[in-house]
């Protein structure tokens, strides 16, 4: 066949057109990215294939992953940390790869409206897919926005794979108190795309960075238009959808505010902390050795052993309903907090509190001394859990900490 990988072809067959740059393909199968963004395999035989157009050469890299765009006087300063997300992503056609390019000329090739917004410093924090995330990443994460801030950054944006963006969010809304805007955001699809979400959710990330709202937040699409973007705290949301748009909820609560896009002004709806309330201050001790069990009818109670056994310093059990779990596991559960291991009861049904008062077992679970979750995400309840371990290893210190609401993560009350 005369084209190769990048080349732009017209395949005919069976009455059908496709026009598209050609990508690599693990068949016999020709794959070719059509101007619509999405991919069509094509089985070459009985096809009339032309060549339209041949790749151009791919320039030789001069930028340097960490730099400054040009400046303007005039506007906030923001550093976009990046930890892998794909803001920035292009799309080499002679792999198929989609790769992060990510100087600060990259970001503003990319998405040319944020230097109308803010002056962009970009930084490599690390380079990951979302789920191979840890929590030694966490602590490098905060201390990377702490010494922004340090430097004179107004606001900080951290690009993150969406995934596990809900893990990280908490982790730095705990580890931080902060007096300029920290914010999260990501893509949902690639850049490559015609439906990205890539630039608006970066512009409207900008503008809540360059905000009063001195939170660490989420800020993604608030529904499947282009019309706004939500900005969630980041110990209230959670991603409720593998591929839409809108994925990212605030559950057990109202965002804190939206951004329209069209206009690029703040809506806020509940209250916040503002800019310049706060000094720094950095808490990024975390206990890594804590675990998030889902419970299910009929799971062994000798789960719980095996995690005293292996070492575990706290467990929070994702139960049914109010928080509950099998009396069989109960034993176990005393078992645990009778060694110093917090267990702290959440719920999978993610809307409401838990309230483990109401049932013979969840009074049982109680006197057996697991730490109800008030209204937390059971990943929230975990995140904050490391943390506070971190702070502190008396059980009953911990449970006053797990039961009162440090950063947004429980509401006085909860929807309904």
């Amino acid at each position: 066949m005369d084209f190769e990988l990048g080349d732009r072809i017209r395949i005919e067959k069976d009455g059908n057109v496709y026009e598209g740059i050609v990508m690599p393909t693990t068949t016999d199968h020709v794959v070719v990215k059509m101007v619509s963004g999405y991919n069509a395999g094509i089985d070459p035989e009985g096809a009339t294939i032309t060549l339209l157009d041949k790749a151009q050469p791919k320039p030789s890299a001069k930028k340097t992953p960490e730099g400054k765009a040009k400046a303007s006087k005039k506007l906030p300063k923001v550093t976009i940390l990046s930890t892998g997300g794909t803001i920035a992503s292009k799309v080499d056609y002679r792999t198929g790869a989609v790769t992060a390019q990510f100087s600060a000329d990259d970001i503003v090739d990319a998405i040319p409206e944020i230097t109308e917004i803010a002056n962009i410093r970009g930084r490599v924090v690390y380079n990951i897919l979302s789920e191979n995330m840890k929590t030694e990443y966490w602590t490098e994460l905060a201390q990377a926005v702490a010494e922004e801030i340090e430097n004179g950054a107004d606001g900080i944006i951290v690009a993150h794979g969406t995934d596990t963006m809900m893990y990280s969010a908490a982790a730095l809304s705990f580890m931080l108190k902060t007096p300029v805007p920290i914010v999260f955001v990501g893509s949902q699809r690639s850049a490559d795309r015609p439906s990205s979400d890539n630039a608006m959710n970066a512009i409207c990330a900008t503008k809540v960075a360059v905000s009063d709202i001195a939170e660490v937040c989420v800020v993604m699409h608030d529904s499947a238009c282009d019309d706004r973007c939500a900005i969630h705290y980041g110990t209230k949301v959670r991603k409720m959808h593998t591929s839409r748009r809108n994925a990212f909820q605030s559950i057990n609560s109202e965002p804190i505010g939206y951004v329209d896009y069209s206009t690029k002004k703040i809506e806020t709806i509940l209250p916040y902390t503002k800019r310049g309330t706060h000094e720094l201050e950095v808490k990024s001790t975390l206990e890594p050795k804590c675990a998030l069990i889902k419970f299910v009818p009929g799971a062994d109670p000798e789960i719980l052993s095996y995690y005293i056994d292996s070492g575990y310093k706290g467990i929070v059990i994702e139960g049914t309903g109010l928080g509950h779990v099998s009396t069989d596991w109960i034993p176990n559960i005393r078992r645990l907090t009778e060694a110093g291991i917090p267990v702290v009861m959440t719920s999978q049904c993610l809307n409401g509190r838990v309230c483990d008062r109401v049932y013979d077992t969840g009074r049982d679970i109680l006197k057996a001394g697991a730490i109800e979750g008030e209204d937390m995400l059971p990943e929230v309840a975990l995140v904050k859990l490391m943390w506070v371990l971190g702070q502190s290893g008396n059980l009953e210190e911990v449970a006053a900490i797990m039961g009162t609401s440090v950063e947004n993560e429980i509401t006085e009350c909860t929807l309904k």
